[in-house]
């Protein structure tokens, strides 16, 4: 495919030469179409002389018009859109009268989203908890708004918008803004803060609320939202704690809205608005790290952003690090450290599987030059990111010497979009004239960015939890059902976290002993894993029932493979199958039934998983 754009690998668009600074959004939902119909008005910036034409992403877009509006005149302009790159979209051109200055230009475009958007997804009501009324949502990141708006889809570029959605007045609208007013069957939108287009977003349906906060609210359907509150009560301690770590919050609103089973991520932070999916429903809090993920987001990734996705890891590796700072506060140091090693044995798993084939994808800093966004999608940006922002917290002093500099960071680069370059100026600049700046001659930076595999150095972490992980695993991993049965040492307390990251370890053991039924069925009666509403135990009890090839239990596997749509969950285990001869037929046939179910980039990559798609 090469490289599309010069700022941008993934992206036509040109923000060297105009860049969009508001949009306003016109959007009647029509459930019946599965489409948005409607228009888009845009002010762009124009940077350069004459500009003779103005470039956009789209994919799958049907534009009727493109109209530029000047003085209260509206003049057609001509456009055209180029043929489609697979898993890209396709370049909207639209043709510019001669001379057009620098400075401010309005254009509308008139358009509707294919039945089939990749950044959106329609459920019928039977997919629905309520089952009475159909439910929309989207997932932009990394690249799908232009399935959804014609637009400049890269984060280069920062805008401001306002949006009108006509929807049925049955139906709750919400998106990644504040509502500025609500008419029946008409919701009006704004938001403020300039965002990259990939936190466009919006979701609609049968949703109720109930406060978390001050300024913060659980949406839902009615039949989990009480549910949702109490898992996600901690919300306002963890906002009021990554405030006091990062500067102030910016975006007013912090809500968060549990999705239907589909949502193909653990979280979408998207502003005002974060989307979390249902498997974090555990009953005891113990998965909802994941909203002081999606806290940490609202400085590190939406204030501050990746220019394109070669530099992913400065939006997630630094959530990563601002999200265990949350819980190290709250939860204590040790906590701290025992999730950050946890963080290195997924990600050891990820290289050993998802990654073997694609060793230049296991590096920080990434070539997107022939590749997709969406494909190059693994932890390897989370984990090797936010371990190397602990060597350099380590290096330089530790947290007191470190923090401060982030907030530095955070606040020098608020509203704009940064490479890996502008992060390492940023920290030499800070500390050029302090004791540290010695300690930063040290920093192999081409190691850290361009290496391949785990982190090139392990931080001295506090390992005490961990080793009781490592010792269980060990234990489960060598010795035999009859001895296991006899031996105390199983039986020792262990957190829910430790369970996890045991089980986790227990996978990536090269050889388990007498792995059969036997054996798993000693370890789910030891550790109560059948009655475990918790996902991560769940999907990790799968992946061994899988390994232990219990073709009896297939059904099962297959049952919590559709559980959810959790790329998380569901690529890992369809990876699994796809390498088990006797279960890979199923895995297929049941892929091939639900997929439609599915948004875009789940299929599309679980596809590949499964080797029915190579491109």
């Amino acid at each position: 495919m090469g490289r599309l754009g010069t700022v941008d690998p993934s992206s036509y668009s040109q923000p060297d030469l105009i860049t969009t600074e508001h949009s306003v959004l016109n959007w009647k939902v029509d459930f019946a179409a599965t489409k948005l119909q409607g228009s888009v008005v845009h002010r762009f910036n124009v940077l350069s002389s004459n500009l003779e034409k103005i470039l956009l992403d789209v994919r799958d877009i049907n534009v009727t018009n493109a109209t530029l509006l000047a003085g209260g005149s509206e003049l057609p302009i001509n456009y055209f859109i180029s043929d489609p790159v697979n898993d890209i979209g396709q370049k909207l051109t639209l043709e510019l009268p001669a001379g057009t200055a620098k400075g401010s230009l309005n254009v509308r475009i008139d358009y509707e989203t294919s039945s089939s958007a990749s950044g959106l997804q329609w459920l019928n009501p039977t997919q629905t908890l309520g089952k009475q009324h159909p439910y929309m949502f989207s997932q932009c990141q990394a690249i799908h708004a232009r399935s959804v708006v014609p637009c400049q889809d890269t984060p280069a570029v920062k805008f401001t918008y306002d949006a009108v959605i006509e929807h049925p007045t049955e139906l709750t609208a919400l998106m990644s803004a504040i509502i500025d007013k609500k008419q029946p069957g008409k919701t009006h939108f704004k938001q403020e803060v300039p965002i990259p287009a990939y936190l466009v977003a919006i979701a609609i349906g049968r949703l109720v609320s109930r406060p978390l906060g001050e300024n913060s609210n659980v949406w839902a359907e009615e039949a989990i939202v009480d549910a949702c509150a109490e898992e996600f009560s901690e919300t306002a301690t963890m906002l009021k704690t990554a405030s006091d770590l990062c500067g102030p919050y910016v975006w007013k609103q912090y809500d968060l809205l549990v999705m239907p089973p589909s949502f193909p991520f653990g979280g979408m932070e998207n502003p005002c608005l974060t989307f979390v999916t249902p498997t974090l429903l555990a009953g005891d809090k113990s998965l909802a790290d994941v909203v002081a993920h999606e806290i940490a987001h609202s400085w590190t990734g939406n204030l501050v952003t990746n220019k394109n996705f070669e530099h992913f890891w400065l939006n997630e590796g630094f959530t990563v690090f601002v999200e265990s700072k949350i819980v190290g506060r709250m939860q204590g140091a040790k906590e701290l450290d025992f999730k950050m090693l946890s963080n290195l044995t997924d990600l050891q798993e990820c290289l050993r599987t998802q990654l073997s084939g694609t060793p230049e994808l296991t590096k920080l800093v990434v070539d997107l030059s022939n590749c997709g966004p969406d494909d190059a999608f693994s932890s390897v940006p989370y984990i090797k990111g936010s371990t190397f922002l602990r060597y350099l917290e380590d290096l330089l002093g530790g947290p007191t010497v470190f923090e401060p500099f982030l907030r530095d960071y955070l606040k020098k680069y608020a509203y704009k979009s940064i490479e890996t370059n502008d992060f390492k100026s940023a920290l030499y600049d800070y500390f050029k004239d302090t004791e540290q700046k010695d300690q930063l001659s040290v920093v192999d930076w081409d190691l850290w960015l361009t290496s391949e595999g785990m982190p090139p150095i392990l931080p001295k972490f506090d390992e005490s939890l961990s080793n009781v992980t490592t010792g269980l695993a060990k234990l489960w991993s060598n010795e035999t059902v009859s001895k296991l049965s006899d031996n105390s040492d199983i039986k020792q307390t262990i957190s829910i976290h430790q369970l996890i990251d045991f089980l986790g370890k227990l996978i990536e053991s090269k050889d388990i002993v007498d792995l059969n039924e036997d054996k798993i069925e000693l370890l789910e009666s030891t550790y109560k894993l059948k009655q475990s509403k918790n996902a991560e135990v769940r999907f990790r009890l799968n992946r061994l029932i899988i390994r232990a090839r219990l073709l009896g239990r297939l059904e099962e596997i297959i049952e919590f493979a559709n559980s959810n749509f959790r790329m998380k969950f569901c690529r890992p285990i369809y990876r699994d199958l796809a390498a088990w001869p006797e279960a890979k037929p199923a895995a297929i046939r049941n892929f091939v039934k639900v997929k439609d179910q599915m948004m875009t980039v789940c299929s599309h990559t679980i596809e590949k998983d499964l080797g029915l798609k190579t491109i």
